[in-house]
Parts: structure tokens; C-alpha cells; sequence
């Protein structure tokens, strides 16, 4: 515990880790100010009463979870960064099968920079469309949402263009972190929009503990210890990967020899990430979304009831599309064939496997393997919120058990805590964790993840 307080201590010390702590601090509490100043135009108060009725189990609920809440609170951060995260996902996928994309991905830093210019473009083609569907949902909302006397195209043109401004400067403030400060800039911002919402949500949970009609304080510590060993083993399959060893020819130019090293290609466990859970999330959501604009039939609400994500039905349908999701997505962002015609290119080949096709063969049935345990990995921890929602959980807690929560929480925090190490290191102190826990320590230039 004391070697734990000594490397805390000597983050501080360093006074460029300390100036980007701080950077990445600041601009971390603007996105949350700005989570929380509503858009012109708007009866705060008949927003409230029409925010309380609303419905969670949907996309709207989905998309708020990612703000932190500032779509509930109709700001001007109701957007987030997620056109950002759609754009960044549209273009990822057309790079699979356009090939303007596909050549742009191989013409190294002029092609990045193309994409990146042409993602912000996007970026703010999505977030004025986005915003256009937010205006209309706030005029449709019950109770005089907004405020009387405002004319609609003036409030819907008001809106587009808070809204729009908003996300283009959230996505400016990512890449400032990025820049700037510590850890990965926009995942940061989910990350914190994610995290704003436990306090409530712990307070949900601990209410009425102690009373007659209260909960029994020892089911809450049983289930605050099964949170920690939930987040234990997220943290574990998260980190888990297959090393595939790679070695490297050795060549002779000059007076010096290069290569004969060893390597080796880090497979991860769930390749995939949180994707394939937002994929399913978002197309499940659909049909409660659709329905909620007709309450009075009884048919819609018997399927409203069959997708409600307490039902066994639901749970059910939403793993088999995880898994579905999972071989789709690692499909996309890992190639064996790529990784296989690097190798070939730079020397390299895996002992007792021939170069080229052989190799990507190789790669590609290690990777259909690993994707399995990968794929009900993510589909175990996607269902388990219904699960202990059943046990009693309050649905907002719940949501800290599993599914894209949990997930997008503990992938962020870990990658800031490798970048807070790699700086201590690099400044001769030790790491967080001196036995090495933080896996990806050892991973240097032998991926081609």
C-alpha cells in the first residue's frame, strides 16, 4: 500500500505529468459545465416534469447514458461527442470496402490526416442532422417543453447550431486532452459523462437502507463485493492476450547486422471492444423507441414488453447478437492478411509456419478461436444489469455492473494509467504496479494490432 502512495506521490513530482494532469482536469470540468446549460428556448421546469415521465429502456436513454445526462437536460452539450464516435465508426467500416478509403489508409501520415479532416467534416454533417432530430423532439415533448411565445424555425435553427457548435467544440477539447494532456482525449469525455452518473445512482441504491421497508444492508455488501469481482474479471479478459511469436531474419549491410530478434503479435481476448455491445444495444432500442409513439395498441405494447431489458426474451436475443456483432466487428479491425504481408515485407515469420498465405492462415485460426471466449465474455457482461436488476438492483446502479458502463470505464482507466506509468518510467521512477500488471508495459514493437 505504501509503494502504491510513493508512485501517487511522485506522479505529482513530475512537473510535466503534472501540468497535464491538471490541463486534462480543467477541460474535463468545462464538458461537465456544459452538460448542464440548457439550450435557449427551453422551460427548465416543464423539462423536468417531462424528463421524469420519460423512458430510459430506449435510444434516447442510450444516447443520454453516453452525455452523462445532458441530453436529459436538453444543453448544449446534449450531443456529446458521439456524431464524433459515429463518423469515426462510418469511415472505419467504408475502409473495409471502398477502396479511396482503403488506399487513404495505406498512404501513412498524409492519409491520416486526410481522414481526420474528412471525419471532422462528417463529424458536423451528423451533428447539424442529429441536431435538427433533437429540435423536433423537444417541440413534440408533452408539457410546453419550449417556452411560449419562441417561434419553431427559429428555435429549431437556434438548436441546430448550439448543438452542432457544441459537439465540434467537445471533439476540439478531445483532441486537446490527446494533445496535451493525459490519456486519450475522447473516450475521456464518455468516460467522464459515464462516471458523473454513479453518485446518483449509488444514492438510488443505498436509499432506505435501515428502515422496515428498506434493504438489508448485508445483500448490499454482498453485492458491492460482487461488483468488485465483476470489475476484477473485466479487467482481466480486457487485458488478456495471445502471444504469437514472430522472428526476424537476420541481414547483414555493412559492418552491421540487423534483425535476428524475437517478437511476438499480441491477439487480444476481445479484440472487438465495447462495439459490439453498442451495435446490439442500439438495434434493440429501435423498436421500444418506435413504439413509444403509439400507447394506445395493445399489440405495440405487448412487444414493447417482450424488448423490455428486464425480460428473459430480451437477454437472450441481445446475446446472440453480441456474439454475432463480435466475429463481425474483429472481422473488420483486425486483418491476418495485413498482419501476414507486414511480416513478409519487414522479414519477419512465425517459427514453423511458411510466410504469406500459411501465416495469415495461422494468424486468422488463432483469432477465430480466441473471438469465441471473447464474444461470451462481452455477451456475460452485456446481460448481467438484467440480471441483477432481477436480484433487486436499482436499474440505474445496475448499469455499473455491466454492459458498455462498465466496459468503456475500465478500458479508459487503463489506458490512462498506462500512459501515467510509461511517464514514470520514462522519468526513472517506478510504475503504479511494480509486478506488472498493467500488461501492455511489455508490448513494443512487435504488434500490429
Amino acid at each position: 500500500m505504501s509503494r502504491l502512495t510513493d508512485s501517487f506521490r511522485n506522479i505529482f513530482k513530475i512537473e510535466e505529468l503534472r501540468q497535464r494532469i491538471i490541463y486534462t482536469i480543467a477541460l474535463l470540468v468545462i464538458v461537465r459545465l456544459g452538460a448542464h446549460i440548457t439550450l435557449p428556448g427551453i422551460d427548465v421546469h416543464a423539462l423536468e416534469r417531462a424528463s421524469a415521465s420519460g423512458n430510459s429502456n430506449s435510444l434516447f436513454g442510450l444516447y443520454d447514458l453516453f452525455v452523462g445526462g445532458a441530453f436529459k437536460n436538453a444543453a448544449i452539450f446534449a450531443l456529446g461527442i458521439m456524431p464524433y464516435i459515429s463518423t469515426s465508426i462510418i469511415i472505419q467500416l467504408m475502409g473495409s470496402v471502398v477502396p479511396y478509403f482503403q488506399k487513404l489508409q495505406k498512404e501513412g501520415e498524409e492519409g491520416r490526416k486526410r481522414i481526420n479532416q474528412l471525419t471532422r467534416t462528417g463529424t458536423f454533417i451528423v451533428a447539424s442532422l442529429q441536431a435538427l432530430g433533437v429540435a423536433v423532439h423537444l417541440r413534440s415533448m408533452p408539457g410546453n417543453v419550449v417556452a411560449d411565445g419562441i417561434s419553431p424555425l427559429l428555435f429549431t435553427i437556434s438548436t441546430i447550431f448550439c448543438l452542432a457548435a457544441g459537439t465540434m467544440f467537445m471533439m476540439w477539447l478531445g483532441e486537446q486532452i490527446t494533445e496535451r494532456g493525459i490519456g486519450n482525449g475522447i473516450s475521456l469525455i464518455i468516460f467522464i459523462g459515464i462516471i458523473a452518473r454513479f453518485p446518483n445512482a449509488l444514492v438510488d441504491e443505498l436509499h432506505g437502507i435501515g428502515t422496515d421497508a428498506g434493504k438489508n444492508i448485508i445483500i448490499e455488501l454482498v453485492m458491492f463485493a460482487i461488483l468488485v469481482g465483476v470489475i476484477a474479471f473485466v479487467v482481466f479478459m480486457t487485458q488478456g492476450i495471445r502471444k504469437v511469436p514472430v522472428q526476424y531474419a537476420k541481414r547483414v549491410i555493412g559492418r552491421k547486422v540487423y534483425g535476428g530478434v524475437t517478437q511476438h503479435i499480441p491477439i487480444r481476448i476481445n479484440t472487438a471492444g465495447v462495439m459490439p455491445i453498442i451495435f446490439a444495444q442500439a438495434i434493440l432500442f429501435i423498436p421500444t423507441t418506435l413504439l413509444q409513439f403509439f400507447p394506445g395498441s395493445g399489440f405495440a405494447q405487448s412487444i414493447a414488453r417482450f424488448f423490455d431489458y428486464r425480460s428473459a426474451g430480451y437477454a437472450v436475443i441481445f446475446g446472440l447478437m453480441i456474439v454475432v456483432f463480435t466475429y463481425f466487428y474483429t472481422a473488420i479491425a483486425f486483418n491476418p492478411r495485413d498482419v501476414a504481408d507486414t511480416m513478409k515485407k519487414q522479414g519477419g515469420f512465425i517459427p514453423g509456419v511458411r510466410p504469406g498465405r500459411n501465416t495469415s492462415d495461422y494468424i486468422d485460426n488463432i483469432l477465430t478461436h480466441l473471438t469465441l471466449p471473447g464474444a461470451i465474455f462481452l455477451a456475460f457482461i452485456a446481460i448481467l444489469p438484467t440480471i441483477v436488476t432481477a436480484l433487486g438492483v436499482t436499474s440505474s446502479f445496475a448499469q455499473f455492473f455491466g454492459g458498455t458502463s462498465l466496459l468503456i470505464m475500465v478500458g479508459v482507466a487503463l489506458d490512462t494509467l498506462q500512459q501515467i506509468e510509461s511517464h514514470l518510467l520514462m522519468h526513472n521512477y517506478e510504475g503504479l504496479m511494480k509486478s506488472g500488471k498493467i500488461k501492455n508495459r511489455s508490448i513494443g514493437g512487435g504488434s500490429y494490432s
